[in-house]
């Protein structure tokens, strides 16, 4: 997460997310600090992009789903970095409303210049193939009805938003 101190102060109830977003930052070091040994090296990077994106959901839908923070305290986590803006703006597009990284759109990492495995639906694909993205570890962000699977994370964040009474 970046230092707060250097810009200006927290416009008001960025106390009510803290909490979650520090708890999260602190899990983003773990994955940071955590050993690799046995991995594949694109596997190191997985709990890294998974934080990423956990912690721009969060932001997203506590503003766009749930209005329960301010647009100015919006601004403001985008602004300084606790949210990806332009993972957020892909999302208010249609089609990628659960994308799960910026790197699974972009065609120039790609061999063929096509977009990542875990972007195309399962119905399209065979079906005992094994859908990994090998960016994040997606797989499957490409569905139409996505289901989201509760992690532990999911549930620790949940928890908070009761705690600090904002609205699920």
């Amino acid at each position: 997460m970046p230092k707060f101190g250097r810009r200006k102060a927290p416009p008001a109830g960025y106390e009510d997310i803290e909490p979650t977003l520090r708890e999260l930052d602190k899990k983003l070091r773990d994955a940071e600090n955590a050993s690799h040994e046995g991995k594949r090296i694109v596997e190191a990077t997985w709990p890294i992009f998974q934080l990423h994106h956990q912690r721009s959901r969060y932001i997203y839908e506590l503003y766009y789903e749930r209005q329960a923070i301010s647009r100015e305290l919006y601004e403001y986590c985008l602004e300084e970095g606790v949210a990806d803006k332009n993972l957020i703006a892909k999302w208010k597009k249609p089609g990628y409303e659960r994308l799960c990284c910026l790197r699974c759109v972009q065609r120039a990492d790609t061999n063929f210049g096509t977009a990542c495995i875990c972007r195309v639906p399962r119905s399209s694909l065979p079906e005992d193939a094994a859908i990994e993205c090998v960016h994040c570890g997606c797989r499957g962000c490409g569905e139409q009805f996505h289901t989201l699977q509760y992690t532990e994370l999911h549930i620790v964040q949940l928890r908070t938003l009761q705690l600090n009474a904002l609205p699920l």
